[in-house]
């Protein structure tokens, strides 16, 4: 049986020499090429035509959600496999719109990433179980999806800013210009109407975007 060739996609070596291992192992999955940054993704997605992309969202340069949108923008039938620490559904849908076709977090067992690659490169939705739970219970209450408004770009954007980044580390983060990313922040603020940075803190937090710092320091002395 010819194997599913993988690129895999995160900013840390030690994670991707850890599911490298585990995507090897695999009888009908061979990882045939790493990247570290959006960019290198799109490089060599094009270099090496892998079957699948297993694709992490916070990544150096252009980002997981941009790197997603410029792969299926070269090619809409390429099999992505977002693979995060971001569990909020909002990250989920904004993956999905960019053309992933799958979500897995970093929470997962092992297996549920093999059952992933394995479900988007036969061309099927693949969303761990209790992402999927999460889906449909927002569904059944019909709550609305407050960034709906923002592109994918936007997004990106507004997740830096809530994490405390000024438009000039964001720009830098994102090899974009300064002008280009104040211009971006106005208008997330417009459509999220929020007149200010708290304003836009509060939101994300009130949302799942980022964790209040009682959570994060809670957190850590519990591990």
């Amino acid at each position: 049986m010819k194997a599913l060739r993988v690129l895999l996609v995160d900013d840390h070596a030690v994670v991707r020499a850890g599911y490298r291992s585990l995507l090897d192992a695999a009888p009908d999955i061979q990882v045939v090429a790493e990247a570290e940054s959006g960019e290198q993704a799109c490089q060599l997605f094009a270099q090496q035509n892998p079957s699948v992309v297993v694709m992490d969202l916070s990544l150096p340069g252009i980002g997981g959600l941009e790197a997603i949108r410029r792969i299926i923008a070269r090619d809409k039938s390429a099999a992505i496999l977002v693979f995060s620490m971001h569990d909020d559904i909002a990250f989920v849908e904004k993956a999905m719109q960019a053309g992933a076709r799958g979500y897995i977090t970093k929470n997962c067992a092992p297996e549920i990433m093999l059952d992933g690659v394995r479900a988007v490169a036969a061309g099927q939705s693949y969303l761990d179980k209790t992402l999927a739970q999460n889906m449909a219970l927002r569904k059944s209450h019909a709550d609305e999806d407050v960034f709906a408004c923002l592109t994918t770009r936007e997004f990106e954007i507004f997740c830096l800013l809530a994490q405390g980044m000024s438009p000039h580390e964001a720009a830098s983060e994102l090899a974009l210009s300064y002008k280009t990313v104040a211009n971006y922040s106005t208008q997330i603020k417009a459509k999220l109407n929020v007149h200010n940075s708290t304003e836009l803190v509060r939101l994300a937090m009130r949302h799942g975007i980022i964790k209040p710092v009682e959570d994060i320091l809670g957190e850590s002395a519990t591990s």
